[in-house]
């Protein structure tokens, strides 16, 4: 069975992470799945990125068993798995420990609907999974951790196909989306209004949520019934 799509996806969206300033050294990983096969490449744990190349990509199953590649896969696969068996509508992920977003999630608090740039990807306060439980934590970590995510929106009644970045409270956040390039896509986004936000609150640290018009014209013009932002 052939896994070079999958493996060239990966490495193509790990590639695009520091060139958007997203990690530094190897503060971060992406993965793509192909949800038929049951499995996903993801880069390898430690290595830097200047050093990756497609081969170095390790393929791993839905239960975050190796399947391909001689490298240890990175230390976050068990997540991506517990996702993708979880979530059958994604096939990439993208986890980093980029600045603002890391530093909201540090903070314990969801990212306030501020402005129209939010608006014009989701409807809602970023979420913020609160930090793991100790027991959790002392027993499978990264396992642990995929559920956290996973429970975190059931709670708030909010589906991963429309909501599709968080924050892991203390930790750091992820993304997925339907494909490794839109999970990037939405990392990137994610740190802008993370970035945003906080200016926000430093300029007017009573400055109020968008008006509820105007998060639902931005939103509608780009993912509503009669959206017209774009081309045809």
């Amino acid at each position: 069975m052939s896994y070079k799509n999958i493996k060239e996806q990966a490495y193509e969206a790990n590639m695009q992470l520091p060139a958007l300033n997203l990690v530094l050294f190897t503060f971060g990983n992406v993965s793509a799945a192909d949800q038929q096969k049951g499995v996903f490449a993801i880069k390898p744990s430690g290595v830097p990125y200047e050093d990756l190349t497609v081969d170095k990509m390790v393929v791993v199953d839905f239960d975050g068993n190796s399947i391909e590649g001689n490298l240890r896969p990175s230390s976050d696969t068990k997540t991506h798995a517990v996702l993708y068996k979880n979530w059958s509508a994604i096939e990439g992920i993208v986890h980093t420990h980029s600045t603002y977003a890391t530093s909201w999630a540090q903070a314990q608090r969801a990212i306030p609907i501020y402005g129209t740039t939010h608006a014009d990807h989701l409807t809602v306060d970023i979420p913020c999974a609160p930090p793991m439980s100790d027991e959790m934590i002392k027993g499978n970590y990264e396992y642990e951790t995929g559920f956290q995510i996973i429970k975190h929106l059931e709670a708030l009644g909010l589906s991963y196909t429309e909501i599709e970045m968080i924050l892991v409270g203390n930790h750091a956040p992820f993304t997925w989306g339907k494909t490794a390039q839109k999970a990037v896509y939405n990392s990137a986004v994610l740190e802008s209004i993370a970035q945003m936000a906080l200016f926000t609150q430093q300029i007017n640290p009573q400055a109020p949520k968008l008006k509820d018009s105007l998060i639902k014209k931005h939103f509608d013009r780009k993912h509503g019934d009669g959206a017209y932002y774009g081309q045809e």
